[in-house]
């Protein structure tokens, strides 16, 4: 045993003292090296630049910059630095595009990449629980996501759901009628109404019942005013946003007032979504689907889910749909030639003594009306923000993780390369154009595209043009106290969606 460990020992000395053992060890460590780097370029590339655009200011960045009307700022700098363009608001990074080409890369070639949804922090809901209970606000488009929404596309909004729907759109169209007759020779309020009509068709889709009532010509209703705070808080500038770091102590209070108005409109469907669970374990499966809440305790949606989800459907299908027939009106009545149009093809068309869901594919020119009210006055003219998960690339130009990613549909539909006298109301452009709003054209985007399109689409197309034309087809409508036609005031103001600065206050009188 002695004798092997000194031969041992002595093999070991002389490898020591082996005057190649240098050269082993170089060999070596190549070796290494080369394994760890082989896949490796020798010289490294150059990374592809941020897109470019204006200059930041010290800590508060673009944000000065961007003003109250945000769209509009944002197609100017399109101007002047190319269809996208990156700004910072704050610590975080904005990118935004401004061409069909690029919204075709960010909503359709890299949808995939780019679907994630930037959350501001007004949202009254931990991020970690918007994967499972958020139609819109949901992070990412995971599991939690695409069940929910599959759930409402198969029972809210398809073709069926749709159709099934039909009565109570058209029933309430016709109380709205009957309240403006009420109101003849007097100045009414068309977005308010419109909006109340919008919110009791919802709300009957949804839990059969009416959340705004018409009192003696008046709209009266606490769900109303509740929506309206939340998207007047949801539009407020939040230093939260800008400074993700100071989100914790709500400097503004937006949060904490946000929750306030959460809880609000919760409770305006807590008592319905009670007593609907108690009928539904006293009778079981003898127990009648009559709406969509039966849906969704039929599918063990949990009153948190409900919650959130019915929100999310109220202040988004209401604001936008009322404010498109408030634009579209006020077009109307700016362009009297377009309104004699829009008339005699509903004397035309329409047999019966009201408009209905089933002739509404027969007025074409009405159709191009509401088009080209979306062209120029989309409701979301920003979309909602996107935002990039990881790192990327954009039309050639480096995109950091976690940028948030807009489109700004309202600069490509009043972009001259693109629409002939973009700035003009002009319906006849889309009469013989095969352009939809179904997410396939990127010039024409009023509900987005991709993953993230509008849900609610199909039923928005349904009840905006029988409004608008219920509107036009009852009633002669003039502008209050002798005002201009060339002075009604068309400027608009950005919330969460665009609507008009000033409402637009007409008089009725009742067509015979």
């Amino acid at each position: 045993m002695m004798y092997r460990k000194l031969v041992a020992l002595t093999d070991l000395t002389e490898g020591i003292n082996n005057p190649l053992l240098p050269l082993y060890v170089s060999l070596i460590i190549l070796f290494f090296i080369h394994n760890q780097f082989k896949a490796r370029p020798l010289v490294k590339l150059p990374p592809l630049p941020l897109p470019p655009g204006p200059r930041p200011w010290p800590i508060l960045g673009n944000f000065m910059q961007l003003g109250k009307m945000p769209h509009v700022t944002l197609s100017e700098f399109a101007k002047v630095y190319g269809p996208l363009i990156s700004l910072k608001l704050g610590t975080q990074l904005v990118i935004v595009g401004s061409s069909p080409a690029v919204a075709e890369e960010i909503l359709k070639e890299k949808d995939h990449l780019l679907s994630a949804r930037y959350v501001p922090h007004v949202m009254p809901v931990e991020r970690s629980k918007l994967s499972y209970i958020s139609l819109g606000w949901s992070p990412k488009c995971g599991i939690g996501w695409k069940y929910l929404r599959t759930i409402c596309k198969t029972e809210l909004f398809s073709r069926s759901a749709i159709e099934s729907q039909t009565h109570v759109r058209e029933k309430k169209v016709m109380e709205m009628v009957e309240l403006i007759c009420s109101k003849e020779g007097d100045v009414v309020d068309i977005g308010e109404v419109v909006f109340a009509t919008v919110l009791n068709m919802l709300s009957n889709i949804l839990v059969s019942k009416d959340f705004i009532e018409f009192k003696n010509g008046t709209v009266d209703g606490e769900m109303k005013n509740l929506v309206r705070q939340m998207m007047e808080v949801s539009a407020m500038p939040n230093i939260s946003d800008l400074y993700p770091i100071l989100s914790g102590l709500d400097l503004q209070g937006i949060q904490r007032k946000s929750k306030e108005l959460t809880v609000k409109m919760n409770e305006m469907w807590t008592a319905i979504i009670e007593e609907r669970r108690h009928r539904k374990a006293k009778e079981g499966d003898e127990a009648a689907q009559s709406d969509f809440l039966d849906v969704l305790i039929e599918n063990d949606f949990t009153d948190e889910i409900i919650n959130q989800l019915y929100m999310e459907l109220f202040t988004a299908g209401t604001d936008s749909s009322s404010a498109t027939v408030e634009w579209a009106m006020a077009e109307l009545i700016k362009n009297p030639e377009s309104m004699d149009k829009v008339r005699e093809e509903l004397a035309k068309e329409i047999s019966q003594d009201k408009p209905i869901e089933s002739n509404l594919s027969k007025l074409k020119y009405m159709e191009a009306c509401v088009k080209e009210t979306l062209r120029l006055h989309p409701p979301a003219p920003l979309l909602l923000p996107h935002r990039a998960p990881r790192t990327c690339s954009l039309m050639n130009y480096f995109i950091p993780k976690n940028s948030q990613v807009l489109v700004n549909i309202w600069a490509i539909g009043r972009d001259p390369t693109i629409w002939k006298d973009p700035l003009e109301f002009n319906p006849e452009r889309f009469v013989q154009s095969s352009l939809d709003f179904k997410g396939k054209h990127f010039e024409f985007l009023p509900f987005g595209a991709g993953r993230r399109i509008c849900p609610g689409l199909p039923m928005a197309a349904k009840q905006v043009p029988l409004v608008l034309a219920s509107l036009v087809k009852f009633f002669d409508w003039t502008l209050p106290h002798g005002a201009e036609l060339s002075k009604l005031d068309m400027t608009d103001k950005l919330g969460i969606t665009l609507q008009k600065a000033q409402p637009l206050f007409l008089i009725p009188k009742v067509r015979k």
